[in-house]
């Protein structure tokens, strides 16, 4: 019987559903091939880097729904969602998982414009005449 695992994973302003299924390594993202998804080689190298450091590359099938955010932010989201799973599938994973830093939400966000200013700390050009 197929082993199957879900988590959930953030960063920035995007939400990512993760479903592992032990299978022979097909990865969708949004119903879509994560290669196709994702144009970025980076993008991709980052998503795939827990299954690299557990050396599970092609014992799991990755189903990925994610919203919200760019393309960023929803790689970073994947990634935790599937160090989880992997986490959630096996114990001894966890302490690999963990020193990678793997584990861990990324909680930076971006900081909000305040009033009397372009950005968030940008001003307006100072005009002394």
């Amino acid at each position: 019987m197929a082993q199957v695992m879900y988590a959930t994973g953030r960063r920035k302003n995007s939400t990512a559903r993760v479903w592992l299924v032990t299978g022979n390594g097909d990865f969708l993202v949004n119903k879509e091939e994560l290669k196709k998804y994702f144009e970025r080689g980076s993008h991709v190298d980052h998503i795939l880097q827990p299954l690299e450091v557990t050396t599970s590359t092609g014992k799991y099938n990755v189903k990925a729904m994610v919203k919200g955010g760019g393309k960023t932010g929803q790689a970073g989201a994947i990634r935790l969602g599937i160090a989880r799973c992997l986490a959630h599938a096996d114990e001894s994973m966890k302490s690999v998982l963990s020193k990678g830093g793997f584990l861990e939400r990324d909680a930076r966000m971006v900081e909000r414009k305040k009033y009397g200013k372009r950005k968030a700390r940008r001003s307006y050009q100072f005009s002394k005449r």
